[in-house]
């Protein structure tokens, strides 16, 4: 296990031994959760508002605890409190010897800004101006970024008081913002020393730290004792570019480029953490396409933008492949689902593969899920991982075990490699091409209003959700689902 101690107030995460209660002694397990989207706004309780606005976060746990009229979100809404508690329990149940907690990002519910100021402004008596005049509105963006400030410190306490000391290591989301776009700067600046204390528990140096988190949303970590280097890089530039994007995310590249040729030269294995996957947006493409199929290959929809105008992907996956068998675990999250991608163009490599963890809202139709990983002590590879949703349609108001992936798939060894194994048997393998599709959604299908985002997995468009597994360029992803 890693044994945790502070020394001067510095947490060093010392390896003496990995050990996972339920599996052999050269295996350690670790917790992944993504896509929480706290929603702290409660439209059946218009008191809770006020009340968390005059409230100190760290008194925000008994506001909410005093409004009896909150009951666990269901499909289509963000997570709520009560949600949360289920999820964090369960969470803290299931840590075992887990030596870091791992989140891929989005703190913040969807709409965060909007639904801050309809209570704001219905706080005033007055109604909801447009979006301009609200931008012309100091008094009113002041209290929303305060406002947003308070909910992340509030989920950041919540998970701290869940997890003890052990280190969170996280990347940014989308959501991760004041506006539900980008991570801008001035979020980035006020919540730098959030996300270090409370997050990170300072266990990595402080000023390297605000130096490139502060700059782009990007860090590193390497827990002392350990041949280990996280890597959590900004991916939400890839997918929201303006003006000044190209230029951040190309110094973002060489950064990560660095801190892998540094990894190697010191013969670190690097885990690389980021939000926004590569590759197609498999459910916006199913739910634009004619028949459940691309007819017209203009309807495709790709995570990253995509060539001529931008180039991240293939800029990004270059540097992958400059430095083979360095990153034994990629993941990202973004798409709320379980899903997983193959970013190398031979679709085997083992490294470049890359773990997409499912949602803990199930705004989107699917069943909050998250997942606890195996990994070998010796490789820091991932052997396997173990899946637990919240089944919403049974109400258990609890997560369970849903599935290990070994024992459903039938495959065994490193788990990249049964995932490069996994991916061609999908197209064939009617067994598990079943389980996948009912894995995808955690457990639930979407249901109308929400399959206007995300449609159930059909046999008219399982070739677009089989072929955006290991298919990251565009014309190689149209080509896959047109010849399946």
């Amino acid at each position: 296990m890693w044994k945790i101690f502070r020394s001067a107030n510095v947490l060093l995460v010392v390896t003496i031994f990995l050990i996972c209660g339920c599996s052999s002694k050269t295996n350690f397990p670790v917790v992944v959760f993504s896509d929480v989207h706290f929603n702290p706004f409660d439209d059946n309780d218009t008191s809770l508002f006020t009340s968390l606005v005059l409230t100190d976060a760290s008194g925000w746990a008994g506001v909410f605890q005093q409004s009896h009229k909150m009951t666990p979100s269901t499909y289509g809404y963000d997570t709520n409190y009560p949600l949360l508690m289920i999820a964090l329990s369960s969470i803290r149940q299931n840590l075992g010897a887990s030596p870091l907690v791992v989140y891929t990002g989005d703190i913040l519910g969807h709409n965060f800004s909007e639904q801050f100021y309809a209570h704001y402004y219905g706080s005033l008596g007055v109604p909801v101006p447009p979006p301009k005049d609200i931008a012309e509105d100091p008094a009113a963006v002041a209290a929303m970024e305060a406002f947003a400030n308070k909910t992340v410190a509030f989920f950041m306490d919540q998970v701290r008081s869940s997890v003890g000391d052990i280190p969170v290591i996280f990347t940014v989301g989308n959501s991760d913002s004041y506006l539900g776009i980008v991570p801008e700067p001035s979020f980035l600046a006020s919540t730098a020393e959030l996300y270090y204390t409370k997050f990170l528990n300072s266990s990595t140096d402080h000023q390297a730290f605000l130096d490139s988190f502060k700059k782009g949303g990007y860090y590193s970590v390497e827990p002392q004792g350990t041949n280990l280097m996280v890597i959590g890089i900004n991916t939400v530039l890839c997918a929201f570019p303006d003006n000044t994007t190209t230029a951040r995310f190309d110094e973002e590249l060489l950064w990560l480029d660095e801190k892998l040729t540094a990894a190697k030269a010191a013969d670190k294995k690097v885990w690389l953490l980021m939000h926004i996957p590569p590759g197609a947006d498999i459910d916006s493409t199913a739910v634009k396409s004619d028949n459940g199929r691309i007819d017209i290959i203009k309807n495709a929809v790709m995570m990253w933008q995509p060539p001529p105008t931008y180039t991240y992907q293939a800029d990004f996956l270059k540097i992958l492949a400059n430095h083979p068998g360095v990153v034994t675990l990629t993941l990202a999250a973004h798409t709320h689902m379980d899903e997983f991608r193959i970013m190398s163009p031979d679709n085997v490599t083992p490294a470049d593969v890359l773990e997409i963890t499912p949602a803990i809202t199930p705004i989107f139709g699917n069943n909050p899920a998250f997942k606890v990983f195996a990994f070998s002590r010796d490789t820091l590879k991932p052997i396997d991982y173990r899946s637990l949703n919240y089944d919403l349609a049974t109400m258990p108001r609890r997560f369970h075990s849903y599935y290990t992936f070994s024992s459903a798939y039938c495959l065994s060894g490193y788990l990249n490699d049964s995932l490069a194994q996994l991916y061609p048997a999908l197209k064939t393998n009617t067994v598990q091409q079943k389980l996948y599709q009912k894995h995808y959604y955690s457990g639930n299908t979407p249901q109308p209003p929400l399959s206007a985002q995300h449609v159930p997995i059909t046999p008219a468009n399982w070739p677009i959700f089989w072929s955006g597994i290991g298919n990251m360029d565009q014309q190689d992803f149209f080509n896959s689902v047109n010849s399946y």
